[in-house]
């Protein structure tokens, strides 16, 4: 597990501390020649059990944060960990190439696929060329032009869903974003080929549902899925972005909360502490799901695969 001190989110600051004062002595044990592998022994072990006590008490908040957070792997990082000849597509054939929602061609274990998914920015030009991985009208019709090809040619849909939510600006909502939105929902329902749907960090709103249509809807351990991010609820509800801690306990986003209601079928695994503590792992466990599902999709007829979809969307939710 690699140290991630600089990038720590503030509830992680004494792992941080620890981590700091073990690498102090391990310094000071390399430059004076002093042998202090007991002390440092004890500190890691110490270490160990704060990391297990910190990170296996995560608060929705506190999740909310890791699926954030800046280091954690995005779609493309994902597409080149374990898929192999990528080709992207690019543009909607109406009005741009959205960079906030990749598209493209690619092979999983040799099985050819369709992929999708949000890409934020590593920086900030990145970001502002990504949009922040909020995409506009003319990034969910490209992924609809690209899924109806999919369709034409047989090819399951892999799609890595990592947004705030679509982008809400004037100029999105004059071209059509909602109607955009709801045209994918329309049209995914019915697909003719198998969808698997991951969200691997954020899940936000009709941003994420207009590409989430799918058979399998599969969640990131410390990813959230929810109709609004915490700071928006707690703005609406209590006027105040400061609430966001209790909006995020209210809202039922973990994976767990989304498990228990049925509104997803999967966890998927994250090493402790994110995703960005080791990428290779979570991309090795992300492959084996989706091999998995994509194989047991596969083996559907299509008359059965639509009825299964159907079904599985008009028995959602649970009520207390």
């Amino acid at each position: 597990m690699c140290s991630l001190i600089m990038n720590g989110l503030s509830f992680e600051k004494p792992i941080a501390d620890l981590e700091k004062k073990i690498q102090e002595l391990k310094n000071f044990t390399s430059t004076k020649k002093v042998d202090l592998t007991s002390e440092i022994k004890r500190l890691e072990e110490k270490l160990g059990v704060l990391r297990e006590d910190i990170y296996g008490n995560l608060t929705a908040w506190q999740r909310v944060q890791i699926a954030r957070h800046p280091k954690r792997p995005y779609t493309l990082d994902y597409i080149d960990m374990i898929m192999t000849d990528f080709i992207e597509l690019h543009g909607d054939r109406y009005f741009a190439d959205d960079l906030a929602l990749i598209t493209g061609l690619a092979k999983i274990g040799g099985k050819k696929v369709v992929v999708m998914g949000h890409q934020k920015g590593r920086d900030t030009k990145e970001n502002l060329k990504r949009n922040f991985g909020c995409a506009h009208p003319e990034g969910y019709r490209k992924a609809l032009r690209v899924m109806r090809l999919a369709e034409q040619f047989g090819l399951p849909v892999v799609i890595l869903i990592d947004t705030p939510g679509a982008y809400p600006g004037i100029g999105a909502e004059e071209r059509g974003q909602a109607q955009a939105i709801a045209m994918n929902l329309r049209e995914m329902i019915s697909m003719a080929v198998p969808i698997i749907a991951v969200i691997i960090g954020e899940g936000g709103s009709g941003g994420a549902l207009g590409i989430g249509v799918a058979d399998k809807v599969c969640v990131l351990e410390n990813a959230y899925y929810s109709v609004i991010s915490p700071e928006g609820c707690a703005a609406i509800l209590w006027k105040s972005g400061s609430k966001a801690p209790e909006a995020a306990e209210a809202l039922k986003l973990t994976a767990k909360d989304l498990l228990g209601m049925g509104l997803i079928d999967e966890i998927l695994p994250e090493p402790l502490g994110g995703a960005h503590h080791d990428p290779q792992q979570t991309a090795l466990d992300l492959k084996a799901a989706l091999s998995r599902n994509l194989k047991t999709l596969g083996s559907l007829s299509t008359a059965k695969l639509l009825e299964t979809r159907y079904e599985k969307f008009r028995n959602m939710g649970k009520f207390t």
